[in-house]
């Protein structure tokens, strides 16, 4: 295993520029997930890792060698993508062994190392099938097999489970966790799928319009997303993104005021707000409380009126969408079996304590200073 480093790495396809002088250290034995939109930058920046991208600034270290202009064969990483790219005419075995054949390494060589990976990804009843006799999950356990008799140095995943169904994708999730904790390995993992880097990751990459937003262990980045775009893609469902302005403060506490004249008072734990700015306010869909009219309100929070646009029932935990003047419809997340109807009126408890503020860049405000 080795560390990965990107000192000032850009990317421009003509004039067009994709990744702007990104800086990144991977350590050694860290699980880091690239997350963003479509068009973010997450997939080209694997390649530039990976050596199928050139880099049009920068620098790129695999293990503290500088592997900027190096071939991908002479990096040490071995890449697992979404489509699986495995040769139909070869059977697994034969998939598994192909690059081993390439460097020329003996036969007994390559069936200790097929066989080490076959144990470790329960493939071994599949080595004498061709691809397509395999189904979507085996399939990727074998190209994730491809890569692990290579011994890389860093694994490199662009978005490994996005063919797959929702079922397989838990199981490959799961496969990939167990990977990575029996090889202590070095992995990069690119996805669009936000539960896929939450449950795998031990930091994510945040990207949009290639650049780096936030970094930070899954949870750091859904407790205190730095900005709102990474409090938007972080979370299912996405946070609730509220508009409002700062009716006034005390230096404490605020209170801000929906376009509806209905006014929310907040915490401002320590933030630095003006009154008469322009703010949006974040609450996630658990931190709001469904009440019905004559329900007492809890304590710190704030009564937003609205009406139950839907219900999704998921077994134990539904979500609500309640039309409350908005703008969008409000998510909340309520734990167990519903009373609640389409259309019935109820009251959303906003609670001052678990409000997130973006200022008109959707930037976290910062914090006062004393």
């Amino acid at each position: 295993m080795a560390a990965v480093d990107l000192h000032s790495v850009a990317k421009s396809f003509d004039d067009v520029d994709v990744i702007g002088g990104i800086d990144l250290s991977v350590t050694e034995g860290e699980f880091v997930a690239f997350v963003g939109p479509s068009g973010s930058g997450k997939s080209t920046m694997l390649r530039m890792i990976a050596g199928l991208e050139t880099v049009s600034g920068g620098r790129i270290a695999i293990g503290g060698q500088d592997v900027t202009y190096a071939p991908p064969a002479d990096r040490g990483i071995a890449m697992v993508f979404q489509s699986y790219a495995l040769y139909p005419h070869l059977n697994v075995f034969e998939n598994m062994a192909f690059n081993l054949r390439l460097a020329k390494m003996g036969n007994d060589a390559i069936r200790s190392r097929i066989e080490e990976a076959a144990d470790i990804l329960q493939i071994g009843a599949l080595l004498d099938r061709r691809p397509s006799q395999l189904s979507g999950g085996q399939k990727q356990r074998v190209a994730i097999g491809r890569a692990i008799v290579r011994h890389p140095r860093v694994f490199l995943f662009d978005e490994p489970l996005s063919n797959l169904d929702a079922a397989l994708r838990v199981e490959m999730r799961l496969e990939i966790e167990k990977l990575h904790n029996a090889l202590g390995a070095t992995m990069i993992y690119v996805t669009h799928d936000q539960v896929e880097a939450m449950t795998l990751a031990d930091r994510i990459v945040a990207l949009e319009d290639g650049a780096i937003q936030q970094i930070g262990p899954p949870m750091e980045l859904y407790d205190r997303p730095a900005n709102q775009f990474v409090a938007g893609f972080i979370g299912s469902p996405k946070m609730n993104f509220l508009p409002m302005k700062v009716a006034r403060h005390d230096g404490r506490t605020a209170r801000l005021a929906l376009a509806s004249g209905v006014e929310v008072a907040i915490d401002l734990a320590g933030r630095r707000l003006d009154t008469g700015q322009q703010v949006v306010v974040g609450y996630r869909p658990e931190a709001v409380v469904l009440l019905r009219a004559d329900d007492p309100l809890p304590d710190g929070a704030s009564a937003l009126p609205g009406r139950i646009l839907t219900i999704e029932h998921l077994g134990n935990v539904s979500f609500g969408y309640v039309e409350a003047g908005t703008g969008t419809p409000v998510a909340v997340q309520i734990i167990g079996r519903t009373g609640h109807q389409k259309n019935d009126a109820v009251i959303l408890a906003l609670p001052s304590a678990d409000c997130h503020v973006f200022d008109g860049r959707g930037q976290r405000p910062a914090i006062a200073a004393h």
